[in-house]
């Protein structure tokens, strides 16, 4: 399936996926997070990132100050520099990407700052959480975002009955 066609099939299915999610946080199965961790590692063996990195490219992740220290002492400036030069603050207060994509990602879909990218990127799509349940707004989102969500919640309606 190509990009359009997840994207597509994502947003066919919201109404679907966002009815399972809810179920799911009403009553989750004792063995949920054991089970989520499967399906994470089952999809993500399937799906390669660097074929997409759509996450990257349309959505920006949140800095924590350790980020933003982290990435300045990787780019050899000071923490204020980093901010000016790439970073913003949002309506929630939050430091953002001033623009997207992401400045770090390369032409072929590598991320320049892997070893020190931010915490939000390296939990991304958060589908190997504990207590998974709890984020279900955000699941529904990136389903829009990243194949990988979808097909994760795809295998979730599949494999966990409810």
């Amino acid at each position: 399936m190509d990009l359009e066609e997840y994207f597509a099939k994502a947003k066919e299915k919201q109404r679907e996926h966002k009815k399972f999610l809810e179920k799911l946080k009403k009553k989750p199965p004792k063995n949920l997070d054991q089970k989520m961790e499967e399906i994470h590692e089952d999809v993500f063996n399937r799906i390669d990132c660097l074929s997409c990195a759509n996450c990257c490219k349309t959505t920006g992740p949140l800095f924590t100050q350790k980020d933003i220290e982290r990435l300045a002492h990787v780019f050899r400036i000071k923490p204020s520099q980093f901010i000016d030069k790439y970073l913003r603050i949002d309506e929630d207060n939050d430091y953002v990407l001033q623009q997207l994509p992401c400045p770090f990602l390369n032409n072929e879909n590598y991320c320049l700052v892997y070893e020190d990218r931010p915490k939000a990127c390296r939990e991304y799509p958060h589908t190997d959480r504990k207590k998974f349940y709890q984020i279900n707004h955000l699941t529904l989102k990136n389903t829009l975002i990243c194949p990988a969500t979808y097909e994760v919640v795809e295998q979730m309606q599949k494999e966990i009955k409810i």
